[in-house]
């Protein structure tokens, strides 16, 4: 049986060091797949003119090309290259819970984010977003310096 692990990338050097600890875990463990997942931070709660929701979903769709294009395709084609099965999710959402999901809809076994990084999901790494992805995950967490 394969087994899944969920990486959460941020599009910076820190991403990348927990896409290297997946890939090496990976390799140890054998039969193993990477299920790559950036998540574009947005929160259903802001309040927004009537021009702008109309603009909302036009912004989502380029926001998700924009970030499969430049973090989760390159990310892939790394890992395939080295012999590792993987594929990428872009989701729009909180991080926590938006890793924690697709770990549910994977059936992962872990978990892997980076401890800190030049910006975006780390700003908040020790706050919110990695506590909650520790306390409130179903399957272990790896966050890796």
């Amino acid at each position: 049986m394969t087994t899944r692990l969920v990486v959460g990338l941020d599009g910076h050097g820190s991403g990348e060091r927990a896409l290297a600890y997946a890939e090496r875990l990976a390799k140890l463990i054998g039969d193993c797949e990477l299920m790559i997942v950036y998540v574009v931070e947005w929160s259903p709660y802001s309040f927004q003119t009537a021009e702008e929701n109309a603009q909302r979903h036009k912004r989502r769709e380029e926001e998700i090309s924009t970030a499969t294009q430049r973090v989760i395709d390159p990310a892939v084609a790394k890992v395939k290259s080295s012999g590792i099965t993987a594929r990428g999710k872009v989701r729009h959402g909180d991080v926590a819970s938006i890793l924690i999901a697709v770990a549910e809809e994977e059936k992962a076994e872990q978990i892997i984010v980076s401890r800190s990084s030049e910006g975006g999901f780390a700003k908040r790494i020790f706050g919110s977003a990695t506590s909650n992805l520790v306390m409130h995950a179903s399957v272990p967490v790896t966050v890796v310096n």
